[in-house]
């Protein structure tokens, strides 16, 4: 019975890809569909909170590295935003 099951989530696992390919959907690595999987900070239902305490570390850390000011008084979306410019100019972060 459990080999049945596997079996059949295999199957799902492969349906839902290819939904993602005729759709143009994300799959995540638990194979759920969603097209909110990346998201514009702009976009944010919170993002004018303030940042967390998560990205206020790494912007600190990317700031110092880059030699560049740090803003503590940033939103959660500009702080997305900043930690994305400054992980283009210090190359941290970056696959």
């Amino acid at each position: 019975m459990l080999t049945i099951k596997i079996y059949s989530l295999m199957i799902n696992r492969e349906e839902l890809n290819e939904s993602e390919k005729k759709d143009g959907q994300s799959v995540n690595d638990n194979g759920l569909t969603g097209d909110n999987t990346i998201k514009n900070p702009d976009d944010w239902t919170t993002g004018d909170e303030p940042m967390t305490g998560a990205q206020g570390s790494y912007l600190k850390t990317l700031s110092d590295e880059a030699g560049e000011d740090f803003n503590e008084k940033l939103t959660k979306s500009e702080a997305s935003k900043r930690i994305d410019e400054l992980q283009h100019k210090t190359g941290r972060g970056l696959s």
